[in-house]
C-alpha cells in the first residue's frame, strides 16, 4: 500500500511538472512569459554541434552512395547490419562484367583476336572489382564507422543532455514566473490590508513568496549544473573534428591506392590490347610512343602520367600512308613486348629495331616485320616508325 501511494504521488508530481513546463513553453511562444537565455558561448557550441551533425550525416550518406551506387544493395546491407548478420557475398559490377567477358571470350574462342581480348579485359575487370571491394571495406572501417559512431553515439548523448537543459530552463522560468506572481499578490494583499486588515492573507502570500524564492534557488542550481554538463559535452566537438580529420585522411589514402591500382591495371591491359584496331582508333586519337613504367605507388602515378609523350593519330597515319604507298621498307622501334598469337605473326621485344614494310591487301592495322631470318605480321600500334 505504501509503495502504491508513493507511485501515485510520484505520478502526480511528474504530471504537475510536465504541465508546468507545457504552460511555460506555451506562454513563451505567445510572448506572455520571460525566457532565460543561454550565454553566447553555450549557444555557439550548440550551433557548432548541430552544424557538425548535419554535415556529417550528409557526407556519410553520400559516401555510402559513392561506394555502393545500388540503393537496393544499400538497403540490404543496412537490414543485415541491424540484424547483426553478415550479408551474403555477391559479385560487384566490375567482377560481374569481368566474368561475362571471360565467358564470352571462351565461347568465341581464346585463339581469336576478339575472344582473347575479351578474356584479357575480363581478367582486368575482376582485378578492379577486387580493388573496389578493398576500397569499400577500408573506407567503411576507417571513415564511415567513425562518422556513424558520432551520429548514433556522441550526438545522441548531446541531444539527451540538451533536452534536459531545456527542461531545467523551463523549470527555472516557471519558478521565476510563480515568484513574480506571488510578489504581485503579496503587494496587492498589503494594499487591501490597509483598508480591511486581514493579517492571514498577508502571511499566506509571504509564505508563498518565501516558497517560490526557495524554488527559484533550487531550479537555478539545477539549471547551472546541467548547463555545465552540456557545455563540457559540446566542447568535445573540437576533438570530434580532429578525429574526423584523421579519418578523412585515411579515406583519401584508400581512394588514392584504389585509383593507382586501377590505373596500373588499365595500363597493363592497354599494352596487351595494342594489336587490336579498336585500340589504335581510340577516341582520344593518341598513341603512346614511350614504354609505360610500372606504377607502384600513388606518388609515382602522377609523375608517370605527366611524363608520357604522345603523338597524334594523324602523324602516325601519315607515316604509315607513306610506307604503304611506297614499295620500300622502313626501320621501326618496338614500343612494347608482343607475343605472337600464331605462326603468321612475329613476336616483339620492347626497344628493338626491326624492318617493316607493307604488302598489298594486308589489314591496315598490321605490317610485315623482319628480324634477321624471322618474318611475320606485327601490329602497327606497337611500333614507332623511324626516319
Amino acid at each position: 500500500m505504501n509503495i502504491m501511494d508513493f507511485n501515485v504521488k510520484k505520478l502526480a508530481a511528474d504530471a504537475g511538472t510536465f504541465l508546468s513546463r507545457a504552460v511555460q513553453f506555451t506562454e513563451e511562444k505567445l510572448g506572455q512569459a520571460e525566457k532565460t537565455e543561454l550565454d553566447a558561448h553555450l549557444e555557439n557550441l550548440l550551433s557548432k554541434a548541430e552544424c557538425t551533425k548535419l554535415w556529417t550525416e550528409k557526407i556519410m550518406k553520400q559516401t555510402e552512395v559513392l561506394l555502393q551506387p545500388n540503393p537496393n544493395a544499400r538497403i540490404e546491407e543496412f537490414v543485415y547490419e541491424k540484424l547483426d548478420r553478415k550479408a551474403p557475398s555477391r559479385m560487384n559490377n566490375p567482377e560481374l562484367l569481368g566474368q561475362y567477358m571471360i565467358d564470352a571470350g571462351n565461347e568465341f574462342g581464346p585463339g581469336t583476336a576478339y575472344g582473347n581480348a575479351l578474356i584479357k579485359c575480363g581478367e582486368t575487370q575482376k582485378r578492379i572489382g577486387a580493388a573496389d571491394r578493398e576500397l569499400i571495406q577500408t573506407s567503411a572501417i576507417n571513415f564511415l564507422t567513425p562518422l556513424r559512431n558520432f551520429i548514433e553515439g556522441d550526438y545522441k548523448t548531446i541531444t539527451k543532455e540538451r533536452k534536459l537543459l531545456q527542461n531545467k530552463r523551463l523549470d527555472l522560468d516557471a519558478a521565476k514566473t510563480r515568484l513574480k506572481k506571488a510578489k504581485v499578490a503579496e503587494a496587492r494583499a498589503a494594499q487591501l490590508n490597509i483598508s480591511q486588515p486581514e493579517e492571514n492573507n498577508i502571511m499566506i502570500w509571504a509564505e508563498e513568496v518565501t516558497k517560490s524564492e526557495q524554488e527559484v534557488r533550487i531550479t537555478q542550481s539545477e539549471f547551472d549544473r546541467q548547463a555545465e554538463i552540456t557545455r563540457l559535452l559540446l566542447e568535445g566537438i573540437s576533438s570530434t573534428h580532429a578525429h574526423h580529420l584523421r579519418c578523412l585522411n585515411d579515406f583519401v589514402e584508400a581512394q588514392m591506392t584504389y585509383y593507382a591500382q586501377c590505373y596500373q591495371y588499365m595500363l597493363d591491359l592497354q599494352k596487351q590490347l595494342g594489336s587490336f584496331p579498336s585500340t589504335f582508333l581510340s577516341n582520344n586519337n593518341q598513341s603512346s610512343t614511350t614504354p609505360v613504367q610500372s606504377v607502384s605507388s600513388p606518388s609515382v602515378l602522377a609523375s608517370a602520367s605527366a611524363s608520357l609523350p604522345s603523338v597524334s593519330n594523324s602523324m602516325v597515319t601519315s607515316g604509315l600512308s607513306e610506307l604503304k604507298s611506297s614499295s620500300g621498307s622502313r626501320k621501326a622501334r618496338v614500343l612494347y613486348d608482343y607475343d605472337a598469337a600464331n605462326s603468321s605473326e612475329l613476336s616483339l621485344l620492347a626497344d628493338e629495331v626491326i624492318t617493316v614494310y607493307s604488302i598489298p591487301g594486308m589489314d591496315s592495322d598490321w605490317l610485315m616485320g623482319e628480324r634477321g631470318n624471322q618474318k611475320g605480321k606485327v601490329p602497327i600500334t606497337y611500333l614507332e616508325l623511324l626516319n
